[in-house]
């Protein structure tokens, strides 16, 4: 079994030293393979976030997940935060500004939370902005799109918690619904379940107006 994989290890560095090659011939518009090899989850993540974050890898963000997976468990939710927290920190690397340094929080907790395997945390989660309460106060407001569909929804939902956890360590306020948003919530989800067709779980309108 060891000599199987040897041999897959040594075949896909074979494989990686001829696509470089090809690369380093600029006829590609990058001058590298674009997918990293790793070989654990820890440097999936890391892989997988450094795509859109350059400056992260190999500053020890792999290392560090390894360390809170020894103390936690294997993908334990605390991990999520807990990197999602440091890298929003910036104890890793720097970053351009201070809602980079989040976003790209976010989207590491985000990707340990997924495996490091899908697509969620680069393109379902599209940017943190921050905006402007009634009170003048700041708060976070997520932009998602189609890609975050492969998350799974409690992988999706999951997100939300991290982003919500980074907001309150770096803190800023919670978002200040109106009275007449908290109800369009309820009163949307109803009627699409008795309009459109049923919710596999429908919720109180109590349990609703709470979320909200």
């Amino acid at each position: 079994m060891e000599k199987y994989f040897e041999q897959i290890e040594k075949d896909v560095k074979k494989l990686y030293k001829i696509a470089e090659k090809a690369r380093s011939k600029n006829l590609d518009p990058e001058p590298k393979p674009s997918v990293v090899l790793a070989k654990d989850m820890a440097e999936r993540v890391e892989g997988l976030i450094s795509t859109v974050a350059p400056q992260l890898k190999g500053k020890g963000v792999s290392k560090r997940i390894r360390q809170l997976e020894k103390e936690y468990g294997f993908l334990d939710w605390r991990i999520s935060l807990i990197i999602a927290d440091e890298v929003s920190q910036e104890k890793f690397c720097k970053f351009k500004d201070k809602i980079t340094a989040m976003e790209i929080g976010i989207r590491t907790g985000f990707a340990y939370h997924t495996l490091g395997t899908v697509a969620s945390p680069l393109e379902g989660f599209v940017k943190l902005k921050i905006k402007k309460r009634k009170d003048g106060k700041e708060y976070f407001s997520s932009f998602y799109s189609g890609p975050i569909r492969s998350a799974g929804g409690t992988g999706a939902s999951v997100s939300v918690i991290i982003t919500d956890y980074v907001r309150q360590k770096n803190g800023y306020a919670p978002y200040d619904p109106t009275p007449n948003e908290i109800k369009r919530y309820s009163t949307e989800l109803y009627d699409y379940h008795e309009r459109i067709t049923n919710l596999q779980y429908l919720p109180s309108v109590e349990e609703i107006e709470f979320l909200a």
